[in-house]
């Protein structure tokens, strides 16, 4: 039977803390987020988009399309690193989202390091339509 290393024990650790903490998290909740997957240095999140989501245009608010690549962000980079929080985000809008349209962010962290991590976004909808990619990067603080 394979050993696990110190830093895969912290992160197996780490991914079981966050999916308990899922349940409990205000801006999850009021936003009706949830994780599809999460492993070390890798999450999925997703939203159903409702009418109370849209701007003055009718179109759905674009800090709804980042709060959900964010939340990947948050799930991912955590995963390896916790805690840590975002010191960078930018965020392209490739199309636009629709009221219920369900929207998937995955993250994918590129680089953990005692300083700084590195991560990737990516949101889609329901049948695939890229809707934004992202970039983020974090500090740890523990």
């Amino acid at each position: 039977m394979d050993k696990m290393s110190k830093e895969e024990k912290r992160s197996s650790d780490s991914v079981a803390e966050l999916i308990a903490k899922e349940e409990r998290e205000p801006i999850a909740s009021f936003l009706r987020m949830r994780i599809l997957e999460l492993t070390p240095g890798y999450a999925k999140v997703a939203i159903k988009l409702v009418p109370e989501y849209q701007n003055f245009n009718g179109l759905i608010f674009g800090g709804i399309v980042m709060a959900v690549a964010d939340q990947a962000f948050a799930y991912a980079s955590n995963s390896l690193a916790y805690p840590s929080i975002a010191s960078q985000f930018n965020i392209h809008f490739i199309n636009g989202a629709v009221v219920n349209d369900e929207l998937t962010a995955e993250c994918r962290v590129v680089r953990s390091g005692r300083r700084v991590g590195v991560s990737e976004m990516t949101v889609t909808n329901q049948e695939g339509k890229l809707i934004a990619k992202a970039t983020g990067t974090t500090i740890p603080v523990g």
